[in-house]
């Protein structure tokens, strides 16, 4: 039995919609191994990509076989495998193998064996034999009686009659096949985790710096809240002043609760503030880099909740203009989010 050395292919696909990350081939490039590259034979904590590819092709004997391991992105874990099913066992043993790798995204594993043409086997059917021998010898017997002369019968002439020799497929126990499989099977998975390392670390750059330009966007943003204040207290004082010359009756105290009550709703100090506390526990996420994927989704509809929320209170020009970026770059992030694991 010979087990030749397996063929490895991993490619990025990567989804940013971003310039070519350093480090990181374009769209469709391979992604040459790295000689000190680290392995990896179970989950290492890093955020990875939902989205991921690898091929593997292997031979043994007269078998070949080819392995296709890809994934998108989607809310759990859906995985469907695609394997011989005349080869006992093995999708049993593989779905642990795989799900001990990916924990979220649309996981498709595929296998196709194909063999080489084996001659069959023949074998003599005794029975059938010794008959067609008897009756050669019964032939030869009453020819001799009646003055006829035989020419000598050949094995060739007994191995023609139908039934003297038997031919049969060659059935060959599976488990050699499926233990080969299955020692390739590691080779492949890590093949589509380095690839989607790769593309987890091209997508925490990428969230990286949109989290640096939101911190830079709250930062403005409280500079500008802290500048309106004085004009906001000016406004509501003036707008107080003319309630209270054109009511009349009107209770003071009453009146000026109700504009204090305004003045509160329009305070953006704590959308900023939770805005600010919403970054940092964005960094801390990508740090932790456990399959973090549906933590920041939630995230992202905070941030976007708070966004909304500076912008309905800004009554300012240049705060909305804030707001409203805040908005854009957090839509962009959650595009992004989407691929995390």
């Amino acid at each position: 039995m010979v087990n030749r050395p397996s063929t490895v292919y991993m490619y990025t696909c990567t989804t940013l919609p971003f310039a070519c990350v350093e480090g990181f081939g374009l769209l469709g490039s391979a992604y040459p191994p790295k000689a000190n590259a680290m392995k990896h034979d179970v989950y290492t904590p890093a955020v990875r990509s939902m989205t991921g590819f690898a091929a593997q092709n292997g031979e043994m004997d007269a078998f070949r076989w080819s392995w296709d391991v890809r994934s998108v992105n989607g809310k759990g874990l859906d995985l469907r495998l695609r394997v011989p099913d005349w080869i006992e066992g093995l999708e049993a043993a593989l779905r642990p193998l795989v799900m001990e790798r990916v924990k979220r995204g649309n996981v498709n594993v595929a296998l196709r064996v194909t063999r080489e043409n084996v001659a069959a086997k023949l074998s003599v059917n005794s029975n059938q034999m010794q008959a067609v021998v008897r009756a050669l010898l019964e032939i030869e017997a009453e020819a001799m009686e009646r003055g006829l002369s035989l020419a000598p019968s050949r094995a060739s002439d007994i191995a023609d009659v139908r039934g003297v020799l038997e031919q049969s497929e060659a059935v060959d126990d599976s488990a050699p096949l499926r233990a080969a499989l299955l020692r390739d099977v590691p080779l492949v998975l890590e093949a589509f985790d380095d690839m989607r390392l790769a593309e987890g670390a091209a997508l925490v750059r990428v969230l990286s710096g949109q989290l640096d330009a939101i911190e830079a966007l709250t930062a403005e943003a409280a500079i500008v809240a802290e500048a309106r204040k004085k004009k906001v207290a000016t406004t509501l004082s003036r707008n107080l002043a003319l309630v209270l010359e054109n009511t009349d009756g009107a209770d003071p105290d009453r009146v000026a609760q109700e504009l204090a009550l305004l003045a509160v709703k329009a305070d953006v100090t704590e959308e900023i503030d939770r805005l600010t506390a919403h970054v940092a526990a964005a960094r801390d996420l990508l740090i932790e880099a456990v399959a973090v994927g549906r933590k920041m989704d939630f995230l992202m509809q905070e941030f976007n909740r708070e966004a909304n929320t500076l912008c309905s209170k800004a009554q300012n020009t240049e705060l909305t203009r804030i707001g409203l970026a805040l908005k854009a770059l957090i839509d962009q992030m959650r595009e992004q989010v989407q691929n995390v694991e």
